[in-house]
C-alpha cells in the first residue's frame, strides 16, 4: 500500500458532536421503506436539525427520518452496517472516523455529484476540511461542520504587561507568560493543557514538523518536535504555567484578576465565557495562534455529510446534502448549534464577519490542517500524552521520551 495514501490528512480528537435527528427508527424498517430518506448522526444538536429537515421535505417532498446515535455505541452500530449492509442513506461522520470507515467501503465516491451540484465543489470550503474527505484523489464525503483552535486572552491584564495587542509568536507568548506569571503567587500565564492530545502536534508543525512522512515513517524525536516539547515544557517548568490541573473551571480562571489570563481552545468556548464570567464583558478577546518558526497552524476537526455506499438511494442523499451546505443552511446550523460553517462564503456574512470573536476563527481555519491521522492516531495521540506526563510532571528528559515515543509508533504502524 502506498503510505502517502494511507497517511491522508484528517481531522483530529477534537470532533464536533454535531448530529441528525428528524425522528427516530431502526436500520431494517429505514431499508424497507423506500419512499423514506434516512440519515444517522450523533450528537446533542440533534434536536436541532428536524427545523431544517422539514424545510427541505417542503422544498424537494423527500421524506427525511434520522436517527440519534449515542457517540458510546455509534462505532459499533456503524461497523455492524457496514457488515450486513444495512444502513442509512446519508451518514455524519467524525472526521476522524473517515479513513477507517473509507478503507471498509462503507463511503460512496461523491464524484459525480460533486459534478452534478454547485454547492458541493471542494472550492467552497477550507483547504483543511478538504482533506479529511479525500482518499486517492476521490472525495467521499462533503464538510459540513468544523472546529479549530485560537488564543483566548485577556485584554485588560495582557495590557497592564505591556502587551496592547494579543503575542504575535512564540517569543512573544513565552515573554508575556513570564510577565503574567509575575503578578503574585498562584497566578500565570498561559494553561498548556496536558490532557489535550494535539496539541504538541499543533505546535510542532508550527516549528515545522511534518510529523510524519510520506512513506510513513514518524518524526517525532527529530529537532522540529523535540524544540515544540521543550517549549511547552519550559513553560511549565518555569511557573508560566500551572503544572497540575487547578480543578477549577474558565469561570474561576478567567474572571477577576485572571488566575490564567490566557488559553487555548475552540469556538464553544465563546459561549461557556459569555455564559459564566459576565464580569469581563469587553475585557476578553480571542485572536489566531502566535506564529512559530515556520507558521501558526492550528488544528481542524469537525464533521462531514457523507452518503452509505449500500444505499439505494444516493440521488436523493446528494440532494439532501446540497441543502445542508448552502451557504443560509450553514448560518442556520451556526444559530441553532453554534457549529463553525466549512463553507467560506459564510464567513463573510455579517453574524461571522461582524463579530470579533467569531471572526477570529474564520481568519485562524485558513491556517488550519487536520491531524495526519490513519485509524491508529488515537493510540498515538493517548502515547503521546503518556510521554510528555513523563517529561513535565516526572522530569523525565525531552529527548530520551521522545525517542522512545517514537520507537513505540513506529511499533503501532508496523502492526
Amino acid at each position: 500500500m502506498n503510505f502517502k495514501k494511507k497517511f491522508a490528512l484528517l481531522g483530529t480528537t477534537a470532533l464536533l458532536a454535531v448530529g441528525l435527528m428528524a425522528g427516530c427508527s431502526d436500520s431494517k424498517n429505514d431499508a424497507s421503506n423506500s419512499e423514506v430518506l434516512t440519515v444517522w448522526g450523533m450528537g446533542d444538536e440533534v434536536k436541532q436539525l428536524p427545523k431544517m429537515a422539514e424545510e427541505f421535505t417542503k422544498e424537494t417532498g423527500i421524506e427525511v427520518k434520522i436517527q440519534a446515535i449515542p457517540w458510546a455505541s455509534a462505532h459499533d452500530k456503524l461497523l455492524t452496517a457496514v457488515a450486513s449492509k444495512q444502513g442509512p442513506d446519508v451518514l455524519q461522520m467524525g472526521t476522524t472516523w473517515m479513513p477507517e470507515f473509507q478503507a471498509a467501503g462503507a463511503l460512496a465516491d461523491m464524484g459525480e455529484y460533486i459534478d452534478k451540484y454547485d454547492n458541493l465543489n471542494p472550492d467552497n470550503f477550507f483547504e483543511g476540511s478538504v482533506e479529511t474527505t479525500k482518499f486517492d484523489d476521490k472525495y467521499y464525503a462533503i464538510p459540513w461542520a468544523a472546529e479549530t483552535r485560537v488564543l483566548f486572552y485577556r485584554t485588560d491584564i495582557l495590557e497592564s504587561v505591556g502587551y496592547t495587542e494579543a503575542p504575535k509568536t512564540w517569543e512573544e507568548l513565552e515573554d508575556a507568560a513570564k510577565k503574567l506569571s509575575e503578578r503574585g503567587d498562584n497566578m500565570y500565564g498561559l494553561n498548556v493543557d496536558s490532557k489535550e492530545q494535539t496539541l504538541g502536534f499543533m505546535f510542532a508543525r508550527q516549528n515545522g514538523s511534518d510529523l510524519l512522512s510520506d512513506d510513513g515513517k514518524p518524526h517525532f524525536n527529530e529537532a522540529p518536535f523535540v524544540e515544540a516539547v521543550t517549549y511547552l515544557n519550559d513553560m511549565i517548568q518555569k511557573g508560566y504555567a500551572p503544572k497540575q490541573d487547578l480543578g477549577m473551571d474558565v469561570s474561576q480562571t478567567f474572571s477577576g484578576n485572571a488566575i490564567v489570563p490566557m488559553f487555548i481552545s475552540g469556538p464553544w468556548m465563546v459561549k461557556a465565557v459569555n455564559d459564566t464570567v459576565p464580569d469581563i464583558e469587553g475585557k476578553w478577546a480571542t485572536a489566531v495562534l502566535p506564529s512559530g518558526k515556520e507558521n501558526n497552524f492550528s488544528s481542524l476537526g469537525g464533521s462531514n455529510l457523507t452518503i452509505f455506499e449500500h444505499s439505494k438511494k444516493k440521488d436523493q442523499a446528494a440532494q439532501f446534502i446540497d441543502f445542508m451546505v448552502k451557504k443560509e443552511n450553514q448560518l442556520k446550523w451556526l444559530e441553532l448549534t453554534n457549529a463553525m460553517p466549512t463553507v467560506k462564503e459564510a464567513w463573510n456574512d455579517e453574524k461571522l464577519a461582524g463579530d470579533p470573536l467569531y471572526q477570529v476563527f474564520g481568519e485562524q481555519m485558513e491556517n488550519s490542517r487536520p491531524m495526519p491521522l490513519i485509524p491508529e492516531f488515537e493510540e498515538i495521540a493517548q502515547n503521546y500524552l503518556k510521554h510528555f506526563e513523563k517529561i513535565y510532571l516526572g522530569g523525565e528528559d525531552v529527548q530520551s521520551e521522545l525517542d522512545a515515543f517514537n520507537t513505540e509508533t513506529e511499533k503501532v504502524l508496523s502492526k
